[in-house]
């Protein structure tokens, strides 16, 4: 079952070739015996001597169309086969339709294991990361178990070819461990006719093969599945003879071939579906499942893969599982477990520890619902709050001015900003916020800073800066500094030789980390190479992964869609001009490839957005020359433009154009339900004293402008959350003054 990538496409294109026999569905076939071997106890693949398929003809007089047999004429076969079907029928055996057979439908396994109204006995309901999934006791595995026949109801074969959808959530287990996630098997014998398991980083689907006398367990492994992170996902795995192909979270499908093809014929007459074990309390499911279903006849990846959200994607799932619970009818008692046991804390914000896990407070004056996960309370059900005004909080005096700011958050220490600053000495700091404002942390040795770029590896924590000028030495370099938690602060750890380098991207791809700089110029030459680290985890360090040529380069943007990985480059000005186009890569076999050029005006940065499931890329456009041109009336009045992905074209394409006035900076926010953006107005070709705008999304109408807020020289902007409030920080590269101004809600 081969997959093809479009290095262009977002989704992979599915080639399903089937034979036109096999698409048929079970039908007698010419030149098969009636008889066939049979599994043990007479089980797996058992047609009852009746229609089916052998390896050869022990008796050549009871083979279908062999000589000696005469065969029926063709107008009185005509008239049996149409008053057949005329009677209501089609063909039978042992008063079963053989039509159904093909029935197309998908069969709900979890569903029918849950009895309408109520849940069976050693299941129970829990919600984790916003869905709900059951959990499975491992004390009586065949209470969790119901006949097959339930769901094949006018057929006893299972499917040639099928899909097995599964949404599930694994816990941590120790290596070694197996745990079934589900099993399809006769009572009588210990044999799996079809089952899935997964190990730690193994998932194997098991079936039993009728290739020999008596048959055998079969077992088809997929390597390097890693499940068990506690965070749902989604598995599609698709079977059409030889070819098994398993897609994860709609991510590139695996694809196996092996020698024994699943069966044409698999009886489960007397077999029972058991979720989450082999009818015995070894290897119990020990996570959450929200989703089982059997798809026959197809491959149901696009079927599944249509959306973003795609560990989730679903096709069914049990109406006990779905975002609103079934009400109790006439105020009769709640019946499901997580309805029971509730309890409600009502007041002053309360404790949130491992004793009050799974509590709930009602905080009557937010009107909101609130879950204790164990540390902190998360909001389940609240008035969501609105965007009235933006006032100024805090005066932020920096050494110097600010080309850039970074905001983040290092583990049981806080919030932080660090700030890029123009001037050698006395360099960069970093503040942190304490009783609501940023104080002062610590300087570092920066020159001409342009950016700083957080990020971890591990429970590593750096912060890279761009350096746009030479040491005092008169030499180039850009610097990641490391936290040092025995001195609770940022020492140098790498040098990086960089080409006044304005902009650190840090992203992972496959469980590796990667660092990229843009270089903007070397010497008067602003047409060069910017270059990709990726770390070495043997050294500790970064080393040269990819360059890629830039012109006069601002920004890095990365960002994911699916399982594509894509990374973004403002060019801003190639000698001559600065109406040039910036590029958009995708990661494929192994680097960066050019996916889409789109032509910009001096574009200064890139941010990338999603509202619901629509993803929108921004360019903040700084201004218009070009040699060879007549000069604009102004070079500085310019719109930066808004693109939307379209998923059918496969490229971002043109959404909406906004009038800015040098812009540098674009900066995607939430308020409650609201979406914000909010760019740097720098210049407007006369004064540095320009209003930046806050623009709120209004669906059809695009964005529309909503708050003027006086900036100077504006050149980044920051949103950031605290237990006072929503924020913004901006920075000023024409004074050593930065602002955190409050987003006040009603």
């Amino acid at each position: 079952m081969p997959f093809i990538t479009d290095p262009k496409g977002l989704m992979p294109t599915l080639l399903l070739t089937q034979a036109a026999a096999g698409s048929a569905g079970p039908a007698v076939r010419r030149g098969r015996c009636p008889g066939r071997a049979r599994a043990p106890s007479g089980a797996a693949g058992d047609t009852g001597g009746d229609i089916g398929a052998t390896r050869g003809c022990q008796d050549r007089s009871r083979c279908m169309d062999t000589p000696g047999q005469a065969p029926m004429a063709a107008p009185l076969l005509f008239w049996v086969v149409l008053l057949r079907w005329a009677s209501g029928g089609g063909f039978t055996r042992a008063g079963r339709t053989w039509q159904h057979c093909t029935d197309l439908r998908p069969l709900d396994v979890l569903s029918e294991a849950v009895p309408p109204g109520a849940l069976a006995q050693g299941m129970r309901v829990l919600q984790v990361q916003g869905l709900r999934g059951l959990q499975l006791s491992a004390s009586r595995p065949r209470a969790l178990a119901f006949p097959a026949s339930r769901l094949f109801i006018h057929c006893d074969r299972f499917p040639e070819e099928f899909s097995i959808i599964v949404t599930l959530r694994a816990l941590r287990r120790p290596a070694k461990r197996n745990e079934y996630i589900f099993t399809l098997m006769v009572e009588e014998s210990p044999g799996v006719l079809v089952g899935m398991r997964y190990a730690p980083n193994k998932l194997h689907f098991m079936f039993w093969s009728q290739e020999r006398a008596g048959g055998w367990q079969s077992r088809v492994t997929f390597p390097n599945v890693s499940l068990s992170d506690s965070r749902w996902h989604t598995l599609v795995l698709a079977v059409s003879g030889q070819s098994f192909s398993l897609t994860v979270d709609c991510s590139v499908p695996k694809d196996v071939v092996v020698e024994t093809p699943f069966p044409a014929s698999l009886s489960v007459r007397r077999a029972s579906f058991y979720l989450g074990n082999r009818r015995r309390r070894k290897g119990v499911f020990t996570g959450l499942l929200r989703q089982l279903v059997l798809l026959p006849g197809a491959d149901a990846t696009p079927r599944m893969c249509h959306g973003l959200n795609f560990k989730v994607a679903t096709l069914s799932v049990p109406s006990v599982l779905q975002d609103v619970p079934a009400k109790a009818v006439s105020n009769e008692v709640l019946k499901y477990p997580y309805e029971t046991d509730m309890k409600v804390t009502l007041g002053a914000r309360p404790r949130c520890s491992k004793q009050e896990k799974a509590q709930f407070w009602f905080n009557a004056s937010r009107r909101g619902l609130y879950l204790c996960n164990g540390s902190a309370w998360l909001s389940m059900l609240e008035v969501q709050p609105r965007l009235d005004y933006v006032e100024e909080h805090q005066k932020l005096v920096t050494n110097s001015e600010t080309m850039g700011v970074e905001v983040f958050t290092i583990p049981r220490l806080g919030l932080f900003a660090a700030t890029a600053n123009r001037l050698t000495p006395p360099g960069s700091a970093i503040y942190r916020w304490t009783d609501g404002k940023f104080v002062h942390y610590q300087n570092i040795p920066t020159h001409q800073a342009q950016s700083w770029k957080y990020f971890t590896i591990g429970k590593k924590i750096f912060l890279a800066v761009a350096n746009f000028e030479q040491n005092e030495r008169g030499q180039e370099f850009s610097v990641i500094f490391k936290w040092s938690r025995r001195k609770a602060k940022f020492l140098a750890y790498q040098r990086i030789s960089t080409h006044s380098a304005r902009d650190w991207e840090a992203f992972v791809i496959q469980g590796e980390a990667f660092l990229a700089v843009v270089n903007h110029r070397e010497g008067n030459n602003h047409n060069i190479d910017s270059v990709i680290y990726r770390w070495n985890p043997r050294t500790g360090l970064f080393e040269t992964n990819q360059t890629i040529p830039t012109s006069g380069a601002y920004d890095w943007e990365f960002f994911t869609i699916g399982p594509y990985s894509f990374l973004a480059v403002a060019n801003t000005f190639n000698g001559t001009s600065t109406r040039i186009y910036s590029h958009i890569y995708i990661w494929l076999r192994g680097s960066f490839q050019l996916f889409q050029s789109i032509l910009t005006f001096g574009a200064a940065d890139w941010e990338v957005f999603h509202i619901g499931d629509r993803v929108f890329l921004a360019v903040a456009n700084s201004h218009s020359y070009d040699s060879g041109m007549p000069a604009p009336s102004n070079f500085y009045a310019i719109n930066s433009s808004i693109y939307e992905l379209n998923v059918t074209a496969q490229m971002f394409v043109k959404f909406q154009d906004l009038l800015t006035y040098s812009a540098l900076d674009w900066e995607f926010f939430s308020v409650g339900d609201d979406s914000f953006l909010v760019v740097a107005n720098s210049f407007d070709g006369f004064t540095f004293s320009v209003n930046s705008i806050i623009y709120r999304w209004q669906g059809y109408e695009g964005f529309v402008a909503a708050h003027q807020l006086p900036t100077v020289g504006c050149r980044d902007w920051e949103a950031f959350h605290t237990a006072e409030g929503s924020f913004l920080l901006y920075s000023s590269a024409r004074e050593p003054l930065s602002k955190v101004l409050r987003l006040k809600t009603t």
